[in-house]
């Protein structure tokens, strides 16, 4: 609940800020810079709708606080240089439950072994977040899982997953451990190896891939790709045979083999991102 709607209302001010700069011919270098962001991320988003919140007095208020940073933005020209932000947040749940953080931002680096523990706990609250109501028909015979890694990741060692896999139980995302580095090699394998490709690529689930009578339905997976207008890549043993793009890869397709079934694995920048994405593609998947 709180994080979608946190990820909502912030990735539609990214996104309105993106337009604004866009439209006082900032490039798109420029504007990827002072969002922290990435240039092919920055492309994706002009092609997509902007996300729907919760009423349009929100998207109104986000929209208006995007045009005002992006006036500012202008004043101060391509080369500013954020030095603090401060986020003021409060959350009420009823009559005195109110919780208030007021937080800043300071740019310190981590210290070692301090960004692989904050990457374990990114996992273990992008789980949390998953819709088992929505997964649960699309979960493999050998379980979904989700991987992810720090942008330096090199070695298998270095991605997390959970050990085991991810399961709905009751109507609830089970799994059996905390997630752990080095926990799955054949999804750290397919997820360093999309890396080599699209450097944006930080974290991947594993989906079902829908089937028909013969082997794997690819009518429905060509009308879901152009429907969200992704770039998909097809592996085999987790090595990528092909590719739409050069640099890009939203998802891989496994067709599957003696004794191994087929599936898709979405990518995304970080776990957080990596729900959002897959809760989009099981939404498209089960419309199509």
């Amino acid at each position: 609940m709180l994080g979608e709607n946190g990820m909502r209302w912030l990735e539609r001010l990214h996104m309105q800020i993106a337009r604004e700069l866009r439209a006082k011919e900032w490039s798109q270098a420029e504007i990827a810079n002072i969002l922290g962001t990435t240039q092919s991320t920055i492309s994706r988003q002009y092609a997509r709708p902007l996300p729907e919140l919760a009423g349009t007095a929100d998207e109104l208020m986000i929209d208006g606080w995007a045009t005002e940073i992006s006036n500012a933005l202008r004043v101060y020209g391509s080369d500013a240089k954020l030095t603090k932000q401060r986020f003021v947040v409060e959350l009420a749940f009823g009559p005195g439950q109110i919780l208030q953080f007021n937080k800043s931002l300071t740019g310190v680096d981590l210290e070692s072994g301090q960004k692989e523990r904050a990457l374990l706990k990114r996992l273990e609250w992008a789980v949390s977040r998953i819709d088992p109501q929505r997964i649960k028909n699309w979960i493999p015979a050998v379980g979904s899982n989700i991987a992810s890694c720090l942008e330096e990741a090199s070695d298998l060692e270095d991605v997390a997953a959970f050990p085991g896999k991810i399961s709905v139980i009751d109507n609830k995302i089970r799994h059996f451990d905390t997630p752990s580095f080095g926990a799955s090699s054949h999804l750290a394998s397919v997820l360093l190896n999309t890396k080599k490709i699209d450097d944006n690529a930080n974290a991947l689930i594993n989906i079902a891939a829908p089937m028909k009578e013969k082997g794997v339905n690819m009518d429905k997976i060509d009308s879901f790709i152009e429907e969200l207008g992704w770039s998909m890549a097809r592996i085999e043993n987790g090595n990528i045979l092909n590719t739409e793009s050069t640099n890009r890869i939203d998802c891989l397709l496994d067709e599957g083999g003696f004794a191994w079934d087929p599936g898709l694995y979405i990518t995304a920048h970080n776990p957080l991102e990596l729900v959002d994405k897959c809760h989009r593609a099981l939404n498209t998947l089960e419309a199509i």
